[in-house]
């Protein structure tokens, strides 16, 4: 019987072969894991934040906010604002949309026409009401005038104690985030109501 030389290595089995190669594919997946995880981790810690000129709208938003001029509401759009103004009076207003036309078409351009509905009710005391004191703010913060739609209701000047109204403005703005703000009597802004402009 010839033995080998010592210096000679022996050729390994298939069973020896397979063995090994297992051993590394299991070492490499462990590795690629591992990187993988930390990537991803250190991905997630780095993000960052929201853009800042978007408005950070309170968790509280199913509730009805109190708003005045020493402390505006921002709110989403369709939630309500309890506004007080200086004088004690006070009403519940409510901000639905904005509703755009031409969805789902081929070409969408980076403006449309919005439409939103305002609704002002639970009123105590008089309070003013002026198309000219709601306007929008776009995410660059153009502002834009708002007009009433013709056969929507028209809203009295002012609103009396257990009077209530209803109607629907319009303007043509940039597709995107923006604010809906009303300041009554031309004064400070007491509510805002967040909204984003899409048309696809």
């Amino acid at each position: 019987m010839t033995r080998p030389h010592p210096g000679t290595r022996r050729p390994l089995t298939r069973a020896a072969s397979w063995s090994a190669a297992l051993v590394g594919v299991v070492v490499l997946t462990s590795v690629l894991a591992g990187c993988t995880g930390q990537a991803q981790s250190k991905v997630e810690d780095t993000y960052g934040g929201m853009p800042s000129y978007l408005a950070t709208i309170p968790s509280t938003t199913d509730e009805v906010l109190e708003g005045s001029a020493a402390h505006p509401a921002l709110t989403s759009e369709g939630d309500a604002v309890r506004v007080h103004l200086q004088d004690g009076a006070m009403v519940t207003a409510t901000v639905t949309g904005p509703v755009v036309p031409g969805e789902g078409l081929p070409h969408q351009g980076e403006t449309t026409t919005c439409t939103w509905t305002v609704s002002l009710r639970g009123t105590a005391g008089s309070v003013p009401v002026s198309l000219s004191d709601m306007t929008t703010t776009d995410q660059l913060g153009n502002v834009y005038r708002l007009s009433p739609v013709a056969g929507k209701g028209t809203p009295p000047r002012t609103l009396r104690a257990g009077q209530r109204a209803t109607f629907e403005l319009r303007t043509v703005m940039k597709v995107g985030e923006g604010v809906l703000r009303w300041a009554p009597g031309g004064g400070k802004t007491v509510a805002e109501w967040d909204f984003e402009v899409e048309n696809d």
